[in-house]
């Protein structure tokens, strides 16, 4: 006899990691159980209400709301940016930007460029 195989599962938080929302926001009983491989499929495929209004307005974890800014999730703690910011609240900062988030930008601009430049020298240094 073979064994059934044992789904895969994840903790909420993980499973709210992959899905790109802030776990606190999620439902209660999202947070209360673990997640399978196949539930997590299922809900990135057809996410039900709750999801879609997590992704659309918030409030988001630090990694989306650096991703929004441009900045880095460093570049956000040192602006003072601690907690979920809603999509309204990224908006704002988005269109008024105050000095540090101005500032933390173009660091993360110019670290990028330094990323592509070094990618670039790399790929270059293989031909002969």
């Amino acid at each position: 006899m073979s064994k059934s195989k044992q789904p895969q599962l994840m903790k909420p938080a993980t499973a709210a990691q992959k899905l790109d929302v802030y776990l606190p926001a999620t439902p209660q009983e999202f947070q209360e159980r673990q997640v399978s491989r196949d539930e997590l499929d299922e809900l990135q495929r057809n996410p039900p209400q709750w999801l879609a209004d997590l992704r659309r307005d918030g409030p988001h974890p630090r990694s989306v709301v650096a991703a929004r800014l441009r900045v880095s999730n460093s570049g956000l703690t040192r602006g003072g940016i601690t907690e979920a910011l809603t999509t309204a609240q990224i908006a704002a900062l988005a269109a008024d930007p105050p000095e540090w988030l101005v500032r933390e930008r173009e660091s993360f601009a110019e670290v990028r460029r330094e990323q592509r430049r070094l990618q670039e020298r790399r790929g270059n240094s293989d031909s002969p």
